[in-house]
């Protein structure tokens, strides 16, 4: 992977950025075209309302208002914690390099591990005694290698991976609010991580996990990752759902073999079918691994936020490829490349259409550059 030269960041466009982001229908795709077009947060805020009226938007778009991006910093530094900017000196490297990445990230405990070379070790919140066993001897084992291990903070298998990785240090991601313990049970695992370890969220202090949550947290964790050891998966796990992104990010994925008899073992079970590496041991870990510390990953460089702006489509050309785009978009998810070229338009073209009707409340974004429209 390419060295990103570390940004500086002031204090007042950290702000700026913070506003955007928790602004309606803005996400980290979104947050990113619009640094791209704007600039700065500061020219793309003072945007918002007209490239959401030009999309359709039926009302006014929120935009957060200074006072509550303010109020959110504040409570961050009130337990200690703190907010890194994507691009700036701290921010995950490999996270920084996903399409999706968060553009600011709050952090509480011990913010330097977040640059350690990590793998994540995922599984089964229901798991079996051996499966619990397992999975704190494999995070113990990639701790004293040099690994540092990335789990999600929820009971079973997760909860043992942090508690195996303590000593060597061990990231947590959360579903909700950094500040927000959840399952309660795990309220002296996050003691401890606060105390040893690290944790990590995109989601406001304060916020409680809710469903829609999770598979953005999944993300980061992949994300942050080298590599995701999947133990204990039923066939619907949340598991699955981390593997599948870690995928579509170019990570490794491993995955411990179970009893056919035993719906835990059934998705990680089919992940080995599927190409999965099977893994008994933390040494199956560093066996691929190490190839991949010695040669750089040959990833896409993210985008510089604070780059010229690209070059600006015409508003005439915009009006007429509007209705030519909102034709092809249905609500199955479609990939922006293909409407690139069925409709035979330019991608600034494109992106700028697909940014004003996100923006406008009308389109959604999914996983590997697909949109569809959302229908009213």
């Amino acid at each position: 992977m390419d060295d990103i030269q570390p940004q500086t960041i002031s204090a007042a466009e950290k702000l700026d950025r913070l506003r955007l982001i928790r602004s309606e229908n803005v996400g980290p795709i979104t947050f990113r075209r619009l640094i791209e077009r704007f600039g700065s947060a500061r020219a793309a805020l003072d945007a918002l309302p007209d490239l959401a009226k030009r999309g359709g938007g039926s009302k006014k778009i929120k935009i957060a208002s200074k006072a509550a991006a303010e109020q959110e910093i504040d409570a961050l530094k009130n337990i200690g914690g703190q907010l890194i900017a994507l691009g700036e000196v701290g921010y995950p490297p490999m996270l920084a390099h996903i399409e999706d990445a968060p553009p600011l990230i709050s952090v509480r405990g011990h913010a330097h591990l977040l640059t350690k070379k990590a793998v994540a070790v995922v599984g089964a919140r229901n798991a079996s005694i051996n499966g619990r066993k397992l999975a704190r001897r494999i995070a113990t084992d990639l701790g004293r290698g040099g690994l540092m291990v990335v789990s999600g903070m929820a009971r079973g298998i997760d909860a043992e991976a942090h508690a195996g990785a303590l000593d060597s240090g061990t990231v947590g991601v959360m579903a909700g609010g950094v500040d927000i313990v959840y399952p309660q049970e795990n309220q002296k695992l996050y003691d401890a991580l606060v105390e040893r370890g690290t944790l990590v969220s995109e989601i406001a202090p304060g916020t409680r996990p809710q469903a829609r949550h999770f598979p953005r947290r999944n993300r980061i964790i992949s994300g942050i990752s080298r590599g995701v050891v999947v133990i204990e998966a039923g066939g619907r796990s949340g598991s699955l759902i981390t593997a599948r992104m870690a995928l579509e990010q170019g990570r490794e994925v491993f995955a411990v073999p179970g009893s056919p008899g035993d719906p835990r073992s059934e998705g990680g079970n089919r992940l080995i079918r599927s190409g999965a590496i099977l893994t008994e041991s933390a040494e199956n870990v560093f066996e691929v691994l190490n190839g991949l510390f010695a040669s750089p990953l040959k990833e896409p460089q993210h985008v510089d936020l604070k780059d010229i702006p690209n070059a600006i489509p015409d508003q005439n050309e915009i009006e007429k490829a509007r209705p030519v785009i909102e034709e092809s978009l249905g609500i199955e998810p479609v990939m922006v490349d293909e409407i690139i070229r069925n409709c035979q338009l330019s991608l600034p073209v494109v992106s700028m259409v697909l940014l004003e009707m996100e923006l406008a409340g009308r389109l959604e974004r999914h996983p590997g550059n697909k949109v569809s429209i959302i229908r009213n």
